[in-house]
């Protein structure tokens, strides 16, 4: 039991796992703003399209439902395919597509200039740093 848990200690720990929480939580919240990219602003645009309906709305009835008995509830419920829905799901992945593709053509390519970046000039060996204070001594000896 002892090793299991030093292990499963060894693991939550690593930097990817940290690194996969932190980036769940994030897409959970950037889910939140397509979300609502999507309801509040892209789908009332879209029903002045349609006439006013939304995507929500559309469907189509294969069977209507049954009179309302005496209380108010439907003895058979509408069978309908909800395709408004199914486009709307649609246009939910797509805009997260984009966004992430979007999202993650601007972190490679800063990542690309942070590779591209000169690496700077290697320190000189000690040997090198003793040959060349042997030529300035030279030099020295026979400017005097």
């Amino acid at each position: 039991m002892g090793k299991f848990l030093t292990d499963f200690k060894e693991f939550a720990l690593k930097g990817n796992v940290i690194d996969m929480a932190v980036g769940v939580i994030v897409g959970g919240a950037f889910g939140k703003i397509v979300a609502s990219l999507v309801n509040d602003i892209i789908m009332p645009v879209m029903s002045l399209i349609t006439g006013g309906e939304g995507y929500k709305n559309l469907k189509y009835v294969i069977k209507d439902a049954a009179p309302a008995t005496a209380d108010g509830v439907a003895a058979v419920e509408e069978v309908a395919v909800n395709y408004g829905i199914f486009i709307q799901n649609i246009v939910d992945f797509l805009i997260i597509a984009i966004s992430i593709f979007v999202a993650l053509r601007v972190m490679m390519k800063f990542k690309k200039k942070e590779e591209e970046a000169p690496a700077p000039a290697p320190e000189p060996s000690a040997e090198e740093k003793l040959l060349t204070e042997i030529r300035d001594l030279l030099k020295n000896q026979e400017s005097k």
